[in-house]
């Protein structure tokens, strides 16, 4: 088979399927369990980078690895909260608009982030320190905080979840330094996550 086949490439896969297992879900219209795909997608996203640094890979398959983190990422924290939106029965045409505009402020800012990280590593072996313009994984933990709001706006919430939807978009594409979380900070996201994760099922 082509392609490369180790444990951080097989985190970035786990996290495409898990997109797209939630992406059946929303037009099933269960946004719970879509809800949490992608904050699964968002946990194997998070970790996977970190699992590359700790096995031995050859230079084709860390150009690999790059290139399909991207493209999974694209999917599922481009192409998945869009198709959330969508099953919600957001598809005005003011709706279609905010989700090309959050389509295109993903792709530009995954390709932005990739040119400027292969500089920066040509440059310097040094840790990056902030981001420019909001990740796009970070959707992973804010829509389904977002997605707490249903609860007490169940008729609006579709409007809110559009709106969240529009300001990320804009974020992804404003130039601004975002802090990149260290260990304890990423450990501190998942304990979030799980708490948010819980509330989703059961409450």
């Amino acid at each position: 088979m082509i392609g490369f086949y180790n444990v951080s490439v097989i985190l970035t896969y786990a996290g495409v399927v898990s997109a797209v297992f939630g992406m059946s879900a929303a037009f099933n219209g269960n946004f719970k369990i879509a809800m949490i795909c992608l904050m699964i997608s968002g946990f194997t996203d998070m970790y996977d980078g970190t699992v590359a640094k700790m096995i031995k890979r050859s230079d084709d398959a860390k150009k690999f690895g790059i290139e399909i983190d991207s493209l999974c990422d694209l999917i599922c924290f481009g192409a998945f909260p869009v198709v959330i939106g969508y099953s919600m029965g957001m598809d005005a045409w003011y709706a279609k608009i905010i989700y090309m505009m959050y389509i295109l402020g993903a792709v530009i800012r995954l390709a932005f982030f990739n040119v400027t990280e292969e500089q920066r590593q040509a440059e310097t072996s040094e840790r990056r320190k902030h981001y420019r313009g909001l990740p796009v994984t970070s959707v992973a933990l804010i829509l389904p905080i977002v997605y707490q709001l249903k609860r007490f706006f169940t008729a609006q919430f579709p409007y809110i979840y559009l709106l969240a939807v529009l300001i990320i978009s804009l974020l992804f594409v404003i130039d601004f330094s975002v802090f990149k979380p260290g260990k304890k900070c990423m450990f501190a996201f998942v304990i979030i996550g799980i708490l948010v994760a819980v509330r989703i099922y059961f409450l």
